[in-house]
């Protein structure tokens, strides 16, 4: 056990911290490559989510809620760490090249693929000031997430995917080695979740319910095939199979919901939604924003969010305010009673202030990325730079309503008034120097200050002529 853990242990038992039954618990439904309007409540046509809308309905919406990454393993470093990608170095999916090596003008920073187990966890310190914590699903950042803060563990590994899809078996894969014949992987999840919050009634618990769905392979459930098959499509989706598994996320949080109604905890129970980053492009849509996973355009990043507190969060209530994945570190411990790590730079503010009503400590600030690599394009090659890349090497910020993006391989900028054009649609780098010259003066400090590397090294594989011919395709 760390000094940490043992500091604070020693606090919960000396009666510090307050008591089990005054301290909430905490729910927090993490999603895999679920796009900005992949629910009722910010609007699908085509999907259903009634339990998710009631919840969302029930709390506090935000609009602009990003994640820290524009795909799954560093939103989650960043998530889990509270920092930025430039100082977990958790950059892309795995560390090598991706995309055809004639087409990277750049050597890509590779980065690392495992989260540094010295880095503490809002999961540590929240385990570490007395709560029972699990994590169930992807996990995608080591081998065994349990160092990382947690007492349970079903279904985490280091796979980005759900374990030979969403149908058993799933062998050597914690908590999952006996599940029902034909049980679908999101009902096995949401079964296992009620079992620790029916098991943990009685003391505080922590619950990161990161279901792989909606990632890929897009297995649908079976016996909800022909209802969306059926279905009209809408003028926004139409995907029956994405349906299928959004469906099933949905009936799992609504039973979720009736276990904590049955076990008297609700009403101190904290339910947070998030995903990971923005929906799959294949399959779904973010219109009218501009791009899906693995871009840095909003849909690429920005994703949905609630929070639903009951006798805190009024109903009801819709935000603006971005937020972004960092601060979820913060806002976990402060609602946990749990202490922040000293000596351990963390990104992001609480949000708790915005869910009790009020506004953010400091006023107006920035938000960044930072992505020094590739990412090949899906089989559709619309809503991206180019036809090559969903992302080339970037990084962005978004201030206020502006959001510039710079791309490192020919240092070009883009520019773009969120509040008036959401798609991302009118570059006004040329029309709006000042504004321009601002953020590229904010984006290069902080750079500098979080000691972020710019791939500079030219790639020796590099053939300028192939690509002209690729991308004129």
């Amino acid at each position: 056990m760390t000094l940490f853990r043992i500091v604070f242990s020693l606090l919960f038992l000396s009666g510090a911290l307050l008591a089990a039954e005054e301290r909430p618990n905490l729910l927090f439904i993490y999603l895999d490559d679920f796009g900005w309007r992949d629910t009722g409540f910010m609007g699908s046509d085509f999907y259903e989510t009634p339990h998710l809308d009631a919840l969302a309905r029930e709390g506090m919406i935000f609009t602009h809620a990003y994640s820290a990454s524009a795909n799954c393993a560093p939103a989650r470093a960043s998530l889990l760490s509270g920092q930025y990608t430039p100082r977990h170095e958790v950059y892309n999916v795995g560390t090598g090249p991706r995309g055809k090596s004639a087409y990277r003008r750049l050597e890509h920073i590779p980065g690392v693929d495992t989260l540094d187990p010295e880095i503490t966890t809002w999961a540590q310190c929240i385990q570490a000031s007395g709560y029972r914590t699990a994590t169930m699903g992807k996990w995608h950042l080591s081998d065994d997430p349990l160092p990382y803060g947690f007492d349970v563990n079903v279904g985490g590994s280091h796979s980005g995917g759900p374990p030979r899809g969403y149908y058993p078996p799933h062998p050597k894969v914690a908590g999952l080695g006996e599940v029902p014949k034909g049980e679908y992987l999101t009902d096995t999840l949401t079964h296992r979740a009620i079992d620790f919050i029916e098991e943990n009634q009685d003391q505080p618990w922590m619950l990161y319910l990161t279901h792989f769905a909606v990632h890929t392979p897009l297995d649908p459930k079976k016996e909800l095939v022909a209802k969306y098959q059926a279905k009209p499509p809408g003028e926004l989706h139409d995907h029956v199979a994405m349906a299928t598994m959004i469906e099933a996320v949905d009936t799992g949080v609504g039973r979720i919901v009736s276990a904590l109604q049955e076990t008297g905890t609700r009403d101190r129970t904290v339910i947070i939604f998030f995903s990971d980053n923005g929906g799959y492009g294949p399959a779904t849509d973010m219109d009218p924003l501009k791009g899906y996973k693995g871009t840095y355009y909003e849909g690429g990043i920005r994703v949905p969010f609630f929070v639903n507190w009951p006798g805190v969060v009024e109903p009801g209530q819709t935000v603006e305010t971005p937020i972004i994945g960092v601060d979820l570190f913060p806002t976990f411990c402060e609602i946990l009673g749990a202490d922040l790590p000293e000596g351990q730079p963390l990104d992001g503010v609480s949000l708790v202030p915005l869910f009790r009503g009020g506004s953010l400590e400091g006023g107006e600030r920035a938000l960044f990325w930072h992505f020094p690599a590739y990412l090949q394009s899906y089989s559709i090659k619309t809503e991206q730079r180019d036809r090559l890349f969903r992302s080339r090497p970037c990084s962005v910020i978004r201030k206020g309503d502006w959001k510039l993006h710079q791309y490192f391989e020919k240092n070009e900028f883009e520019l773009y008034h969120l509040g008036k054009d959401p798609g991302e649609t009118t570059n006004l780098v040329e029309t709006e120097p000042e504004r321009f010259e601002e953020l590229k003066q904010d984006l290069e400090t902080w750079r500098k200050e979080i000691q972020a590397p710019v791939p500079t090294e030219l790639n020796p594989e590099y053939d300028e002529e192939a690509e002209r011919k690729a991308l004129a395709k």
